[in-house]
């Protein structure tokens, strides 16, 4: 009879323990999952700022030479990501490819001025960085007019701005619930051996004593929910892959391995410390208060 119920409460305890890591796997899963959006948020709008750019269209009849000369230093300036001198003649061509008809040989000339085109990096992305560096360029003699398309770069810059605020925001609310939901959990772990708590200290053990055990367990099903949400997190990004290919040009291994190390801090964290609370507020709890609580 002993023995079975030895039994019993060794099954219980497992299952205790399972449910816990389990629980505690969901909850950084889902705060892993928010963090790859944050993070692929975060790539797509570097990526869509930096195709935001300008033509810089040169005067009639300027020396070629001049013109790489200035493509030249703009390629090396800190805000250009990218640059191309695109000819009249290319600028004619993809003209002609846009409309589907041949206008030089209809207007008897290429009307079309070379030009600079100019990707910016994605800091400089937005309406009072391209003002100024317009103002800057149109100082240069060679330079006739620089164009950008001022709305649809407004638009964009709101559009980011807005969206980051939300992720801020969703993410600081999922934070909260993650750290509710793993300390009601563990604390409901802790609330079924309270008695188990008292009887120690009964029996003349200290605080610290009965501390150390909980809080051990508390740190090996934190690596374990951890290590388990990751795992999850690495197959939900494999999926991703196969079914978004393109979404590899975003790849950022540094990113990926400093969210599965932030996992596995915030699961030994949280577990712990939910643990140490629980275990703490049983401590002080007098016999009568266990039986309510």
């Amino acid at each position: 009879m002993k023995r079975q119920e030895e039994r019993s409460n060794g099954r219980r305890l497992r299952t205790a323990y399972a449910t816990t890591v389990v629980s505690i796997t969901l909850v950084l899963f889902m705060l892993g999952l928010l963090g790859l959006i944050v993070l692929y948020a975060g790539k797509i709008s570097t990526h869509v700022k930096e195709n935001i750019g300008f033509s810089i269209i040169m005067k009639p009849d300027v020396n070629e030479s001049m013109i790489i000369q200035m493509q030249k230093q703009l390629q090396v300036a800190d805000y250009v990501k990218s640059s191309e001198y695109i000819t009249k003649e290319q600028a004619a061509q993809q003209m002609k490819e846009y409309l589907g008809e041949d206008f030089v040989s209809f207007l008897g000339t290429n009307p079309l001025l070379p030009s600079i085109e100019v990707r910016l990096v994605s800091k400089y992305a937005n309406p009072d960085s391209l003002s100024v560096l317009q103002s800057r360029l149109l100082k240069n003699q060679i330079v006739k007019e620089v164009v950008y398309q001022k709305s649809l770069v407004q638009e964009i810059n709101k559009n980011i701005a807005t969206i980051s605020i939300i992720l801020l925001g969703f993410s600081s609310l999922l934070l909260i619930i993650a750290f509710a939901l793993i300390n009601n959990t563990i604390r409901l772990a802790v609330y079924a051996r309270r008695f188990l708590i008292r009887s120690m200290l009964l029996v003349g053990a200290t605080s610290r004593f009965i501390r150390k055990p909980f809080i051990i367990t508390g740190l090996i099903q934190g690596i374990i929910a951890s290590l388990l949400a990751i795992v999850l997190l690495v197959g939900i990004l494999f999926m991703v892959r196969n079914q978004l290919p393109d979404i590899v040009a975003l790849d950022d291994y540094l990113a990926y391995g400093i969210l599965a190390l932030g996992i596995l801090i915030a699961g030994i964290l949280l577990a712990s410390v939910s643990t140490l609370l629980a275990v703490r507020k049983y401590l002080k709890m007098n016999v009568d208060e266990l039986y309510y609580f």
